[in-house]
């Protein structure tokens, strides 16, 4: 993964009085790591006994939004998560509007990464049956594959041009 993940934590003492101050931390490092430069950047506020904080922005979370009071764990546990699964990561945080349960079970149910719909389709086919000669030419595979996805058999997340990951949604 190329680019870090991380949150900009400020102090929030010092932001309500119409200045910044706050530090950018690597949502990867160990929670006890994370806290701590919480703490040393609320310890080193112009303000006295700043203690509050938020998160004020964020990069890296491939297109997973965090909320401003998004806890510093439910951060850590996202970013580690996006960290391991990269771009996938952060479509299915998306897709599953953030629930780490559910898109860890989507990740147990990934059946790979296909050009297209119609290309898993016909690769599910003749894998578990044998098309007789005649009857290839009448094989609708666009068709199979759009109904698999419209009843609810499997979803898709598109993550490029001829890039349809698909996962079968038990």
């Amino acid at each position: 993964m190329s680019e870090e993940i991380r949150i900009y934590v400020a102090d929030l003492a010092v932001y309500n009085n119409g200045k910044l101050h706050g530090v950018w931390i690597d949502a990867t490092d160990e929670l006890d790591d994370i806290q701590d430069q919480i703490k040393k950047m609320l310890d080193n506020s112009p303000e006295i006994d700043a203690e509050d904080y938020a998160i004020h922005d964020y990069e890296g979370f491939q297109g997973h939004r965090l909320a401003e009071f998004e806890s510093i764990s439910t951060a850590h546990e996202v970013a580690c998560f996006i960290e391991e699964n990269e771009e996938m990561g952060g479509k299915l945080l998306s897709h599953f509007c953030g629930n780490i349960d559910e898109a860890q079970t989507a990740l147990e149910n990934y059946c790979g990464c296909y050009s297209s719909l119609e290309d898993y389709a016909q690769e599910l086919t003749e894998q578990t049956g044998e098309v007789p000669k005649h009857l290839e030419f009448y094989i609708d595979y666009e068709k199979m594959g759009r109904d698999m996805e419209i009843n609810g058999e499997i979803y898709t997340i598109e993550t490029a041009y001829d890039e349809v990951h698909i996962f079968w949604n038990h």
